[in-house]
């Protein structure tokens, strides 16, 4: 742990990580990611964003092992990603749950839980648990998941992903489909995973959901990285200052560049003011097509 309080030990190490895609014959078809290289730290909340087509969902399957990188290296808890005895600790949440359909919420956790050979007692208190926290009715619990509404099939995808009381869970757009009560739902859990000293990666298109919960971010753009640094920095706006007073009178704000305490008002704060996440990823992706070897990385490492 740094002295600013930032944990410095990551969890994922990515080197020069490029993945090309080839057709029937060998050839070179899609060029997937090209030379990415971050870090994601214990205990924090990581974002992975981009727009469809910019490497996401192809980093997370390198980094779950399902795919093999063309150049580059991957460490992921220690261990190399084509180490599959490494997934017993991680949690994963497809963008899709490929869920069995006719088997309800405790058989459905119940089946996972055997995968990672829990003994029955185990299962059922942790099932039960789980099921507490992703809030599903009780009510639902004993239907047979064919019958669930998609936000209802992310609640019980995200129990299953944690079943194992992973040290690092990854989410792929864990509110998709949820409405704004389980939308709010979500991002408080995913919060508390990380005050129980988890750490989150999560890709997701709702840009305000990433600035609520994440502490860094990388946007990714045609397989590049683009922007990585921590939220509430990269979004200040570097050339603008914003000061925050109590309630000042007409005439006080005419003569406030000189006068400001003169007429009784406290200077509470002074600041940059930021802007939002969204429009900082549509900059980016713009910029991005307009100056293709173009990136800023904040990192907010500690030296």
């Amino acid at each position: 742990m740094s002295t600013s309080g930032r944990s410095t030990e990551t969890v994922i190490e990515i080197r020069n990580l490029s993945k090309v895609y080839r057709d029937f014959w060998g050839r070179p078809k899609v060029k997937a990611l090209n030379a990415l290289s971050l870090d994601v730290r214990k205990g924090e909340v990581f974002g992975l964003l981009g727009p469809n087509g910019s490497g996401k969902t192809t980093t997370l399957k390198l980094l779950l092992g399902l795919l093999f990188p063309t150049e580059g290296e991957i460490t992921i808890l220690g261990r190399s990603a084509a180490d599959v005895a490494k997934n017993e600790r991680i949690g994963y949440l497809p963008e899709e749950s490929y869920l069995y359909r006719f088997l309800n919420a405790y058989e459905t956790l119940d089946f996972y839980g055997r995968l990672f050979d829990m003994p029955a007692s185990q299962r059922k208190e942790r099932s039960e648990k789980l099921l507490d926290l992703v809030k599903l009715a009780p009510q639902a619990r004993h239907r047979q998941l064919k019958e669930y509404s998609k936000g209802m099939t992310r609640r019980i995808g995200v129990a299953q992903a944690l079943i194992n009381d992973p040290d690092l869970v990854m989410l792929d757009e864990p509110t998709s489909g949820l409405d704004p009560l389980g939308n709010r739902d979500m991002k408080d859990l995913i919060l508390d995973l990380k005050k129980q000293g988890k750490t989150v990666l999560m890709c997701s298109h709702l840009l305000a959901d990433v600035q609520d919960v994440c502490d860094r971010i990388a946007i990714l753009y045609g397989g590049e990285l683009k922007v990585m640094g921590r939220v509430d920095e990269l979004l200040k706006a570097q050339d603008e200052t914003q000061i925050l007073s109590s309630k000042l009178s007409d005439e006080a704000i005419r003569d406030i560049e000189a006068v400001l305490k003169k007429h009784g008002a406290d200077m509470l704060k002074v600041d940059q003011p930021t802007a939002n996440l969204e429009d900082l990823f549509l900059k980016t992706v713009q910029e991005s097509r307009d100056r293709p070897g173009h990136r800023t990385v904040k990192d907010g490492a500690a030296s």
